[in-house]
């Protein structure tokens, strides 16, 4: 993977988890030490902007109502893959062997598919046998919750750099799998009511 790849995927890895004054210091730090074409850190630092110019309580209510409340920009990969198929606590533990194999210390209680961590995990890892693979699971995944984001999203415009820096536009029939095998929740309304004392 090029260092341009591997670069802008800790950055979005940073930009992507819960915000932290810490984080958002580190990043710019991050982008003015790196050595990148004057546009695509122009590009990347108006993505910084977009976010970074939020203040930090405004942020996290942004950040809440964009990945932890809905379902297609959720920040889970296997969610995305398999829905509530069974599927996906088989996939979830393949993910964390693969992780503990590499000797990626994961990120204090998440998940071992947490899309930011997966992010880091594929830049630091690059030589990693499943690397390529994921990186490409990864790619139809960030398609697809950056389809589902407003440009006026300010989490919009850093996807959008991998997107366009990173990852290559799944096809169409990648795109196709990844939404006839996921699984959706049994939400239908239940027999009998559900008593609460």
């Amino acid at each position: 993977m090029e260092s341009l790849q591997s670069n802008l995927l800790i950055i979005a890895s940073r930009m992507l988890s819960y915000p932290t004054r810490e984080d958002e210091q580190a990043v710019t730090e991050a982008l003015e030490d790196m050595d990148l074409e004057d546009d695509v850190k122009k590009t990347v630092g108006d993505a910084l902007d977009k976010v970074y110019r939020i203040p930090l309580h405004d942020r996290w209510e942004i950040y809440v109502s964009t990945f932890d409340l809905k379902e297609k920009t959720g920040l889970y990969l296997s969610a995305h893959e398999f829905g509530d198929s069974p599927k996906r606590g088989a996939a979830l533990i393949r993910l964390q062997k693969i992780v503990n194999e590499a000797g990626y210390e994961r990120m204090d209680g998440e998940l071992a598919d947490y899309i930011p961590m997966m992010y880091e995990f594929v830049a630091v890892t690059y030589d990693h046998p499943e690397s390529e693979r994921l990186k490409n699971r990864l790619a139809c995944v960030t398609h697809r919750i950056f389809n589902q984001l407003h440009e006026e999203n300010p989490f919009y415009h850093i996807i959008s750099v991998l997107m366009q820096y990173v990852f290559d536009a799944p096809t169409k029939e990648e795109l196709v799998q990844l939404e006839q095998q996921r699984e959706k929740a049994d939400l239908e309304e239940l027999p009998y009511p559900i008593m609460y004392k």
